[in-house]
């Protein structure tokens, strides 16, 4: 058995992983349309219920974790032989998580838009549709399984579309999360007017992580946006220097999935407090 990289070596995968995921979602966005056109899923938009608010959950006192959902990863392979996302999604609630985060990108991690229906209707939480948002559908097809948020990758759009993307997230009366990887992008999430803004530590170049960066982007960031610490927190200590480094809100996936008790390890993610 191969051993891990070395800690701040980047793991071996290829270097135009971004534009291979963002493909996937293309093609996978272009097969759901096929199968139900965006007029119909704009219309089950409709009928959702009342969007729970996302925002507020992560501006709640101390540091708020999202929790996330995702059966693989596309750097690790897989990260669960059994995945149930009802249950998974009810562990979490249990551990006090803020929000919820639901990989819907199937080549990728392993997800399906579906699962964000499931976890919707099996937890009292705000849930995110996690995936690269490259299209209006993805967005209206959120709305319509329950999800209360998307993410929005800077990195993953033109200027142009994630504007337009955006706005029309706003317009379907979704929150949203702007994923940012640099000051230059930060500063384009702040023109845009997010109010949420997820730092992603991985570099999607290299694909090192660099836990530093939530400390230097907050110095960009004004107090009153939120600021969500996203990639390479492995446990209590990586929670405890984001916050105290300004973040009010960290998003876990891998340490949760691979936890044999998600409650607790949501639980000690959150004590940790500056």
């Amino acid at each position: 058995m191969s051993s891990p990289p070395a800690a701040g070596t980047a793991p071996a995968a290829p270097a135009d992983l971004l534009a291979r995921l963002v493909d996937a979602a293309h093609r996978q966005t272009a097969e759901r349309r096929a199968a139900v056109p965006l007029a119909e899923v704009e219309r089950r938009a409709a009928q959702a219920g009342p969007v729970r608010d996302f925002g507020a959950a992560l501006r709640a006192p101390g540091l708020s974790v999202i929790a996330e959902l995702k059966p693989r990863s596309p750097l690790k392979g897989p990260l669960t032989d059994d995945y149930r996302p009802a249950e998974l999604a009810r562990r979490y609630e249990a551990g006090g998580a803020a929000a919820l985060s639901v990989l819907a990108h199937t080549e990728g991690f392993g997800g399906r838009p579906e699962d964000i229906a499931t976890v919707r209707a099996a937890v009292g939480l705000p849930v995110m549709r996690k995936d690269f948002v490259v299209d209006e559908y993805q967005i209206a097809e959120a709305r319509a399984f329950g999800a209360d948020a998307v993410l929005l990758v800077v990195a993953a759009l033109t200027a142009g579309r994630l504007s337009e993307l955006h706005a029309y997230a706003l317009r379907m009366g979704l929150h949203t999360l702007v994923e940012v990887h640099s000051v230059e992008e930060a500063r384009t999430a702040l023109l845009l007017g997010a109010a949420n803004i997820g730092v992603n530590h991985r570099d999607l170049r290299d694909f090192r992580i660099d836990l530093g960066l939530t400390a230097r982007l907050r110095a960009e960031v004004p107090a009153d946006r939120v600021l969500v610490a996203e990639s390479g927190v492995r446990g209590p200590a990586d929670a405890r220097r984001l916050h105290t480094d300004g973040a009010d809100a960290v998003l876990v996936g891998e340490t949760l999935m691979r936890s044999a008790d998600p409650a607790a390890e949501v639980a000690a993610l959150i004590q940790e407090r500056s």
